[in-house]
């Protein structure tokens, strides 16, 4: 299973803090997260979102200063309205490059 993100900037006792950077075409990977997380878009673009079977696909496009965040429950990830599984594979679907920041929270 792949890790989170793409690269972990900073661990400590209370966040694990990543960044996500996927180009058109890329995908994280099937990955699971187990802890509630925040998310902060840098470059936005549209992702595909499949759980860990490559089902139930939806897509959403995210802005540049988009921020959310994530609570983790009964293996669902819940923003307001948005909510994947927590096991679950990303892919970029746009036209251009997609870029956030991610903190986990402990």
């Amino acid at each position: 299973m792949a890790e989170v993100a793409t690269k972990k900037l900073l661990e400590n006792d209370k966040v694990i803090v990543w960044e996500l950077l996927l180009e058109p075409g890329e995908s994280t990977g099937v990955h699971r997260h187990e802890l509630s997380y925040i998310v902060h878009v840098i470059e936005g673009s549209t992702l595909r979102a499949t759980d860990g079977n490559g089902e139930n696909a939806a897509e959403i496009t995210l802005q540049p200063d988009d921020t959310f965040f994530f609570e983790i429950r009964d293996g669902i990830a819940t923003s307001g309205g948005l909510s994947t599984p927590t096991t679950h594979d990303a892919k970029n679907v746009g036209a251009g490059r997609y870029r956030e920041i991610m903190v986990e929270i402990k």
